[in-house]
């Protein structure tokens, strides 16, 4: 089997989320646990796998794993095995690379420059929105005071085919300073569809960004992710559905992975038209390695 790792919402090498992708004839072959053992090898917050290097129903069959279990879909391994896929096995330019995953097919469109595929955005599917939470039972989860969160919104599950809590803040500091109370965090999510937390705020570490973002995911192995497309989706529609810049759509900036120095950018698009939310989220992937595994 033929790998790749590559940086997701990275404007650089060594930032961003890292992905590795196989790819090749011994990848068919493989039983969901074979998948498991390898994404717990390579141990990043996800690991994909393309079944086979022809299209079906006009997208590639992909899984997607953690180093605990698999996942329907998740944000960064969709832009990242899409770019593998252009670079890799389709290897010319494309508009379009669909990706047949457990939650159905997400189109991810490219944009070039001087001939390289610059950002990718993929259509993530309507957000839901689910069960509001407490602003006293997250700020115990987080280890912030409760006036530390923003009242002017809810907190929510919300979901593009992954929920996540989506956690209002007011400022930078709060973001920086939250740590997870893991007993508390496990009592929560016992009652709780979503297992893991999005937190954000309107300050940023870089003028050029709109929002900070941090994102909490004990349950999936991962303490901490650096860039997570599935929760920033669903961030995206709740900055639409609940009018956080006073209308129906964005298109913003939002930065994350800088408390666990792996500086991410992701960009956001969403509108309401017809009380229906559609998503785009965006950024750039860049190659790091090449190699087999035996």
């Amino acid at each position: 089997m033929n790998f790749y790792i590559v940086d997701v919402f990275a404007e650089s090498k060594y930032a961003g989320n890292q992905l590795a992708v196989f790819c090749g004839a011994g990848v068919a072959e493989l039983s969901e646990a074979q998948m498991l053992l390898i994404a717990r090898e390579i141990n990043y917050s996800e690991t994909t796998f393309i079944r086979s290097p022809d299209p079906r129903d006009g997208g590639y069959d992909v899984r997607i794993f953690t180093p605990k279990k698999e996942l329907p879909f998740a944000g960064h391994p969709t832009l990242g095995t899409a770019f593998v896929l252009q670079q890799e096995i389709i290897r010319e330019k494309v508009d379009r690379v669909i990706l047949n995953l457990a939650v159905g097919q997400i189109p991810v469109t490219f944009n070039y420059h001087n001939e390289s595929a610059d950002i990718l955005w993929m259509r993530q599917n309507a957000p839901s929105f689910g069960q509001v939470l407490s602003a006293g039972t997250l700020a115990n989860v987080l280890n912030l005071e409760t006036d530390e969160i923003d009242s002017r919104f809810p907190i929510q599950e919300v979901s593009t085919g992954v929920p996540f809590i989506i956690v209002p803040l007011k400022t930078l500091d709060s973001l920086k300073k939250a740590q997870v109370n893991l007993d508390r965090y496990f009592e929560l999510i016992d009652t709780t569809e979503a297992k893991e937390i999005l937190i954000f705020c309107p300050e940023t570490y870089s003028d050029i960004n709109d929002l900070s973002v941090r994102v909490f995911a004990h349950s999936l192995g991962i303490p901490e992710d650096p860039a997570t497309g599935s929760a920033n989706g669903c961030l995206a529609g709740y900055l639409v559905e609940y009018a956080y810049y006073g209308e129906a759509k964005i298109d913003v900036r939002v930065e994350q992975g800088y408390e666990i120095e792996r500086p991410s950018l992701l960009l956001l698009q969403a509108a309401k038209n017809e009380g229906e939310i559609t998503v785009l989220v965006g950024g750039n992937v860049v190659m790091v390695a090449k190699g087999e595994f035996v």
